[in-house]
């Protein structure tokens, strides 16, 4: 088996890292107007949209400070970087929105459905919901432009689950719950200030709850998923067995195993037929211009693995690692999207 690691100076730059950066801006505007509000007020509403804000803070600082991680050198004990730091704090950002964005809001929300005390001063909150719906309005559109660009035409719960780069859907996610959590907050402190009821101020703070214990816990399945290990998307796997196939001396391109390493970097080992004929001093020539032109078209594949095998040994290979399921799954180069062993 050829190795071969790419200059990690061709990473590209992650487009989610300005999506966060404009949503840690709106949220240090909001969460501190929200908290003046919630103390002048005394809406559980407003204070579990306030704790909202604070998590969503926090949560962007941590994505931020995983982006830093990940874009570390390797060395000789993570030979493969240290791209999967951004997953394991995206799963934790998911953590803490559920244990303290929800959990608060849910436990508030309790406490004043059991012990109701009347909201003061009911404009103030208005005016700062209506302020923050403004703001995180526009955080929104940020997120939501920038992931349009990276799922195109595909379908939008699609995109969500072969997305590579966490914090591209997680601020969307987190702005769509903020949104939904200030027309509940809103709709509750009106329904407790009109019918006289505090009662549902309370049931706000918990519906609020309940919004980021779903969001969170999407976030945290697709970021457990990424963590563990998920393949590269389908599309690298064809246009290198392409690049690939088109080389002389190659007989086929059989597929290749991937492994997403951070949104901007992929790990590819690479199954190829030789010509039987072909020396190893050819073989490495090869070998050579094929890692050239993959790192020229695709500067997101850190590592390049190149395993010289038959069609028969990869059919063989690919069956025994997954069973039934590698199976005539369609033509051997990987068309068909599935990853292969090598």
């Amino acid at each position: 088996m050829t190795a071969i690691v790419s200059d990690p100076k061709l990473r590209h730059r992650s487009a989610g890292r300005g999506v966060v950066y404009a949503a840690l801006a709106g949220n240090v505007a909001v969460a501190g107007t929200k908290l003046v509000a919630a103390a002048v007020t005394g809406s559980a509403a407003m204070f579990s949209e306030s704790v909202h804000s604070v998590v969503d803070c926090g949560n962007e600082a941590l994505l931020l400070y995983g982006y830093r991680r990940a874009a570390r050198r390797p060395d000789l004990v993570h030979p493969l970087g240290f791209g999967r730091e951004l997953y394991f704090w995206s799963f934790i950002v998911a953590l803490m929105l559920f244990a303290l964005g929800a959990g608060v809001s849910i436990y508030q929300g309790v406490h004043h459905v059991m012990a109701p005390e009347p909201i003061q001063h009911a404009v103030v909150s208005y005016v700062v919901l209506a302020l923050s719906f403004l703001f995180e309005g526009t955080s929104w559109i940020i997120a939501w432009r920038g992931f349009a660009k990276v799922r195109a035409e595909v379908h939008f719960w699609t995109a969500f689950r072969q997305s590579k780069d966490p914090p591209s859907f997680m601020v969307l996610f987190e702005d769509t719950a903020a949104l939904i959590g200030i027309l509940i907050a809103a709709a509750g402190i009106f329904a407790a200030q009109w019918l006289d009821q505090p009662v549902f101020d309370g049931i706000a703070s918990i519906l609020i709850g309940l919004v980021l214990a779903v969001v969170a816990i999407l976030l945290a399945v697709e970021s457990k998923s990424l963590l563990i290990g998920e393949r590269a998307t389908p599309a690298l796997v064809e246009a290198i067995c392409r690049l690939a196939q088109e080389q002389p001396g190659v007989v086929h391109a059989n597929s290749a195993l991937t492994a997403q390493l951070a949104p901007d970097q992929a790990m590819v080992a690479l199954s190829i037929a030789f010509d039987p004929e072909m020396k190893t001093a050819d073989i490495e020539t090869c070998v050579a211009k094929i890692e050239h032109r993959v790192r020229e078209t695709h500067p997101n594949v850190v590592a390049l693995f190149v395993k010289p095998q038959t069609v028969l040994q990869f059919e063989a290979a690919r069956s025994a690692r997954f069973g039934e399921a590698g199976k005539g799954s369609g033509p051997p180069h990987g068309s068909d999207g599935k990853t292969s062993h090598s």
